[in-house]
């Protein structure tokens, strides 16, 4: 129950953080309201009745003595239809709500509902009375948007038996559900339920990630692909192409509900999300993205200690979204900024500092974030299956992947798509590179892979990654005696893996069709290269001329192919599989100089 009583006053007053006395019926991460302002704060450390609160606005012009008013109740969000579409600041308030009540400039103390109140959504109940139902039970449905259907659910912790059940339009305070328990109190259900972010919400069952989460990206899915359910981490250098990738992965990943926190980006980068997203369609139902996405927006110039709120407030929304039985993606960009925050509060509070001045904590509060997400079966009488695939953006200063934030990042999450900057200056993209990332992922994905696209995926993947490994060494003998001194195998290996870079990883995200490429047409794409390599192969040693095959004409088809209508492709795939099969057995039958 909240409380909203004078307990102390401030002492002292550091940036972010401020020192209150008299602080004895407060508890630890209870929200606070400080000064004449009311500023929003929070409570991160107590000792007797003395608290250390981080406070989430600007703190200019506070002074010892101002007094400091407690909740009673933890930094919490509102759930409830409403979410989606909405672009929240690091603690739940809505900018636009906040651009209609006070203008362009945030106020200080402002206080602005996260949900509508006024605004009636059509409640369509799914149950009955005298059903019997326990917290997770879906009670009826919204829709929200033309592309998501809200599922409002029993709170977590309240069971019992429908005593009235409403159809019609509601507010999100209005109640909709009256459930009795055995000794015949009334619980009323609203569509709205609040949750404390620093909380994971409970589940009934994890779940081991065994399907991917199709990206359209090939140099991802392929190579490096990501469970539903998954953890993976971005990191790379300025302008290596990190915020295009997360766009990416928002419009086409298969993902129900995108979640986008932008943490402490600069403001021009999260304008440019705000600005795009809204216009980009999305791939599945040609409406705009935003019919199924929430942005949190954080950026750098905004009070610092919001940042460390605003990853909580992002995966708290995930996971209520999850729990209604959806596949969520959870885009955070970037983690470094948010670590930089935990940086700052530390060293004001006058902690032992770690590695580079981060919080020896800092490895902690990096698992407690990303082992919220994963597979799971929610609560509730029937089995509800949801997923939360987290992607964490890091911007190492100077691309240094050492550093504490990286490292922190690589020990917890089992996707690494590392960004290379010699990638990115060469306008290769996405900037992946292939040597140095990874999927701890691919045993139990590839399986999957099998039975879906092709049973030849998982070969085919291999293979690719071993011809890529070989290239890399076979270019350091190159750069000492030059290519001539190679043979005509090897000469040919370097001639596939070029084709494998060029034509197969190198993907164009501002082109219509080459933007996604489904899992069949990667497979092909991806085949037609190995066939190439391999007839080539068996023909150079049958004789064959080697210039003659690396010139084939059909080479350049085969590089059109990711240019080709995804209704076309397999037609064109079959076209090009038989020239390429004739044009080596009449380079064979023809024979030629093997010193050519």
């Amino acid at each position: 129950m909240n409380r909203a009583v004078k307990q102390g006053k401030v002492v002292k007053v550091s940036g972010p953080l401020v020192i209150a006395d008299g602080m004895q019926d407060a508890d630890m991460f209870d929200v606070v309201r400080v000064g004449k302002d009311g500023l929003i704060g929070e409570i991160i450390e107590m000792h007797e009745d003395r608290a250390s609160i981080q406070v989430y606005e600007e703190t200019a012009g506070l002074g010892p003595g101002a007094e400091v008013i407690t909740t009673g109740a933890p930094l919490s969000v509102e759930l409830g239809p409403g979410l989606i579409e909405n672009i929240y600041d690091g603690i739940q308030r809505p900018l636009n709500a906040m651009l209609e009540m006070a203008g362009p400039n945030i106020t200080r103390g402002i206080s602005v509902e996260a949900l509508p109140r006024d605004k009636k959504w059509d409640f369509e109940p799914t149950v009955k009375r005298g059903d019997v139902l326990q917290g997770g039970d879906v009670i009826g449905t919204v829709q929200e948007t033309v592309t998501v259907v809200h599922r409002i659910m029993v709170p977590v912790g309240m069971n019992g038996t429908v005593a009235e059940i409403k159809k019609g339009s509601f507010t999100v305070e209005d109640t909709v559900c009256v459930l009795e328990d055995e000794s015949g109190n009334a619980s009323e259900i609203t569509m709205m339920q609040k949750w404390p972010v620093r909380r994971g919400r409970p589940y009934k069952d994890k779940l081991v990630p065994e399907m991917p989460m199709i990206t359209g990206q090939r140099v991802i899915d392929t190579l490096f692909p990501i469970a539903k359910g998954g953890v993976a981490a971005v990191p790379g250098p300025f302008g290596s192409g990190k915020t295009v990738v997360q766009h990416q992965l928002a419009k086409w990943a298969d993902a129900d509900i995108v979640v986008y926190i932008g943490c402490g980006e600069r403001g021009n980068e999260m304008t440019d999300v705000l600005m795009e997203f809204p216009e980009l369609r999305d791939p599945k139902s040609g409406e705009p993205l935003m019919k199924r996405t929430v942005l949190i927006a954080n950026t750098s110039d905004m009070p610092v200690a919001a940042r460390e709120a605003s990853i909580y407030t992002g995966i708290t929304i995930a996971e209520y979204f999850r729990d209604m039985g959806y596949s969520v993606a959870l885009m955070a960009d970037s983690t470094s900024r948010w670590a930089e925050a935990l940086r700052e509060m530390s060293g004001r509070l006058e902690e032992m500092p770690g590695e580079e001045g981060y919080p020896a904590y800092l490895a902690s509060r990096l698992a407690q974030f990303y082992e919220r997400a994963g597979r799971v079966i929610a609560l509730g009488t029937e089995d509800r299956e949801g997923a939360l695939t987290a992607i964490g953006a890091v911007s190492p200063p100077g691309g240094d992947i050492s550093e504490p934030v990286s490292q922190g990042t690589l020990r917890i999450v089992k996707v690494f798509w590392n960004l290379d900057s010699s990638l990115a200056y060469a306008r290769h993209f996405p900037a992946i590179n292939w040597l140095t990332s990874y999927s701890l992922y691919i045993d139990r994905l590839m399986p999957w892979y099998g039975e879906n696209v092709n049973k030849d995926f998982p070969m085919l993947r291999q293979k690719t990654m071993r011809l890529l490994q070989e290239e890399a060494e076979l270019q350091e003998i190159v750069q000492l005696v030059g290519q001539d001194a190679l043979s005509f195998s090897d000469r040919l290996k370097l001639e596939a893996c070029k084709s494998i870079r060029e034509d197969y990883l190198h993907q164009n995200a501002f082109h219509e069709i080459d933007t996604y490429s489904s899992l069949s047409k990667q497979y092909m794409l991806l085949k037609l290269i190995m066939e190439f390599y391999d007839l080539s192969r068996d023909a150079i040693d049958q004789g064959a001329s080697y210039n003659a095959l690396i010139h084939l004409p059909v080479r350049e088809s085969i590089g059109r192919f990711k240019y080709v209508k995804e209704d076309e492709a397999e037609t064109y795939y079959r076209n090009i599989a038989e020239e390429l099969e004739e044009d080596v057995r009449e380079l064979v039958s023809k024979g030629g100089n093997a010193n050519d």
